[in-house]
């Protein structure tokens, strides 16, 4: 087990960029054992982005524009939301530890939240880490219908016009299944790693994030 705190040795961000360029991510047991643990999926999911699945219903809610979708304006209040307790899951795996080193590597540059607001309130989002043409998406939170969705569909977009190949998802849900999302075996994820963290990409590419340009780029999908 990797020690996040206290003695021995102590993760900083760059071991998290080397650890995500190896295809390895670090998790807690709770938001209160400080220390981390490293994982290495068998299967591993991803969601292909040339391949994304966005509902009409979705679609629907984008173009009437129920929400207001940000970007990096409240990255640790994101982290704090993916952090709530939620139906079926009442223990969250990001400690102190966890939320530090990611506050980091967003001050840094390497991690990013999308939001989506209605007013001043933020009623969803996710976070996750950019490395080259790869991002490794982390968690998402929802406290109103599809607010978390609208910020995934939101991030595909951006993600797609930037230039990257490869949306690590860490685990197939449900939830992503809808969207297109499938796993992989360990050894072809490397593969696609490989060749994603040697590529050129953007996380603010021209053009991206309005309600206009996602329905453009997704006017294909049903």
């Amino acid at each position: 087990m990797a020690k996040g705190g206290g003695h021995g040795y102590r993760i900083t961000p760059a071991t998290l960029l080397k650890a995500y360029a190896c295809g390895i991510f670090p998790m807690a047991e709770s938001a209160d054992d400080p220390n981390l643990f490293w994982v290495d999926p068998v299967e591993r999911g991803i969601l292909p982005l040339d391949k994304l699945h966005v509902p009409r219903s979705l679609k629907k809610t984008i173009r009437q524009e129920r929400f207001e979708v940000r970007v990096d304006t409240a990255f640790s209040a994101v982290l704090d939301g993916c952090a709530e307790p939620k139906p079926g899951r009442t223990e969250t795996w990001i400690n102190r530890t966890v939320r530090d080193l990611y506050i980091a590597l967003h001050r840094e540059g390497f991690a990013h939240s999308v939001e989506t607001w209605q007013g001043d309130r933020l009623v969803g989002g996710l976070y996750g880490v950019s490395l080259g043409g790869a991002f490794f998406g982390e968690s998402m939170f929802s406290r109103a219908t599809d607010a978390s969705k609208v910020a995934l569909i939101f991030l595909c977009e951006r993600l797609i016009r930037g230039g990257y190949t490869l949306l690590d998802t860490q685990f197939l849900t449900e939830h992503l299944e809808r969207f297109g999302a499938t796993e992989i075996p360990r050894e072809h994820y490397q593969a696609l790693l490989a060749e994603a963290v040697e590529g050129s990409a953007t996380f603010y590419s021209a053009g991206a994030g309005t309600a206009d340009s996602v329905l453009q780029l997704f006017s294909q999908t049903s």
